[in-house]
């Protein structure tokens, strides 16, 4: 018989046992995107890259054809890692660029997070690739988006079906502190929430500026 313990499942992340891997956020990329608002997903998109800048998560930002063809990285995450080297590629399938491989390897972790445009292709193609090849994938769905909402939903279903496991932004941050007691964590996690959390941000603000509460903290 099952015997319930107070510890954390191991299905859960662990911001030291990812790579996070942040693909074409470009402007190119964005406006052919109709299955998710520009600011949403831009919005959702920082989010992501603050809670990987407040776990201290390894993470590879990477662009296609930023010079000639798709354009900047967007500001939402380049705000966040001002110094990060972006490997730019001609690959649509990121795991068939062997600077991205060669960073995976160095960085060395078991699992793998995806988030970026568009989910039906460079998306598909890490996610199939990194599964073939021995990895747990995680993709965040709504840090990603596609030319329609039929190309999207078929790409995450294509995804599950072979073994990736979706995630939203929120619930990335929110895995990743999982405890309000975690101090060191908090007002950072609190902050990325406030500013890239919606509704959820509106919340912290008025119950902090109303009754100065804060989570069991």
């Amino acid at each position: 018989m099952a015997k319930a313990i107070a510890a954390p499942g191991k299905k859960l992340l662990l911001p030291q046992d990812h790579t996070l891997i942040m693909i074409d956020h470009q402007s190119q990329m964005a406006f052919a995107t109709k299955s998710i608002d520009a600011v949403l997903l831009r919005n959702n998109a920082g989010l992501v890259a603050s809670a990987a800048k407040v776990f201290n998560v390894s993470t590879i930002v990477t662009s296609v054809a930023e010079k000639s063809f798709s354009g900047p990285v967007f500001d939402e995450i380049k705000d966040v890692f001002p110094k990060a080297e972006v490997i730019d590629r001609t690959t649509m399938n990121s795991w068939e660029d062997a600077n991205i491989v060669a960073a995976v390897n160095a960085i060395g972790k078991p699992r793998i997070v995806l988030a970026g445009l568009w989910t039906s292709v460079c998306i598909v193609g890490p996610a199939l690739s990194a599964l073939d090849q021995g990895f747990e994938v995680f993709v965040i769905a709504d840090a990603c988006g596609d030319v329609s909402d039929e190309a999207h939903k078929l790409a995450m279903d294509r995804m599950i079906q072979a073994g990736a496991q979706p995630m939203t932004a929120l619930q990335y941050l929110l895995e990743l502190q999982r405890d309000w007691a975690r101090g060191e964590t908090y007002n950072a996690t609190v902050a990325a929430s406030i500013k890239h959390g919606g509704a959820y941000g509106l919340g912290l603000i008025y119950a902090k500026a109303m009754f100065n509460a804060q989570e069991g903290h």
